[in-house]
């Protein structure tokens, strides 16, 4: 995501944010995320909101400290008013609903971040951010990495072939250096992915690759293991040529950090959330 883009959705949310006076407890309206989040009818999103409340149940966390009914006078044009029924979130309640919405709209993704933190310091969550988008990418890469491992499977009937045609696709997207060299280089352990290691750009690189063979194994029959590397191979080589055309060389990049460990703490940061999560003010239901 780019920076300015992070920059205007972060001014946004920050002035949408009220503080309920007696308990300076931060709470937002709805109607008013509604389109930060990138929902441009609200039939849809009081269904992310249904979800989100599911979840906060789930989570032994009581919903009515965090989801609030409220009614609300708003202008309609020409200085007519009129009134709406809304609903007061507290941080946690909005960071819910950012994990029950749409993963592809980048204002879920800011949300994601944003309401995942007590503190507003902007470049925590540009860093959140961007460990959500790799292991985003991670999950996607995993899963390309299923269907084609099946779609080969079923042409060829062999465990071991996909693994063999995966190491000729990263030796050409790697200039030459085989799965191997890539791990040794970058410092990997026998018995982990190289993927867990890779930055952002290059597991994007792979599974673009993937899904390319994907589509092309589901159009044309390859009749052997060698015609789906030559697919493969081909296919990482024009990935390739693209990165490189940008100035990126794929072998030069220096290893990322590990996989396993960036889930773990953004799943422990989510355990963290219902504890330190502030009540709405019971009573208070109108703006």
């Amino acid at each position: 995501m780019k920076k300015e883009i992070i920059t205007k959705l972060h001014a946004d949310f920050e002035g949408l944010v009220h503080t309920e006076p007696h308990s300076e407890v931060e709470f937002w309206f709805a109607r008013d995320l509604q389109e930060q989040f990138g929902y441009s009818k609200w039939e849809n999103f009081a269904k992310v909101i249904d979800r989100a409340k599911l979840s906060c149940e789930t989570s032994a966390a009581s919903i009515s400290d965090h989801f609030l009914d409220a009614s609300r006078t708003v202008e309609v044009g020409k200085g007519a008013q009129r009134e709406i029924n809304d609903v007061m979130l507290t941080r946690y309640a909005c960071y819910l609903i950012a994990q029950n919405g749409d993963p592809a709209k980048e204002e879920i993704a800011f949300a994601q971040s944003y309401f995942a933190f007590q503190t507003r310091k902007q470049e925590l969550i540009e860093q959140r951010i961007e460990e959500l988008e790799r292991l985003n990418a991670r999950k996607k890469l995993s899963d390309s990495e299923k269907l084609l491992s099946g779609l080969i499977f079923q042409r060829l009937a062999d465990n071991q072939s996909f693994a063999r045609i995966r190491s000729k696709g990263d030796e050409v997207l790697f200039g030459g250096k085989t799965t191997q060299a890539m791990k040794k280089r970058l410092g990997i352990a026998e018995g982990r992915a190289l993927a867990d290691f890779l930055p952002t750009i290059t597991i994007k690189a792979k599974d673009f690759a993937n899904e390319i063979t994907v589509f092309n194994m589901r159009k044309t029959i390859f009749p052997s293991e060698n015609a789906i590397a030559d697919e493969h191979v081909k296919n990482n080589k024009e990935v390739r040529r693209a990165l490189t055309a940008s100035g990126i060389k794929p072998e030069t990049l220096p290893a990322d950090e590990d996989m396993k460990k960036v889930e773990r703490r953004l799943e422990t940061e989510k355990k963290k959330l219902p504890k330190t999560a502030k009540a709405l003010p019971k009573g208070k239901s109108k703006e």
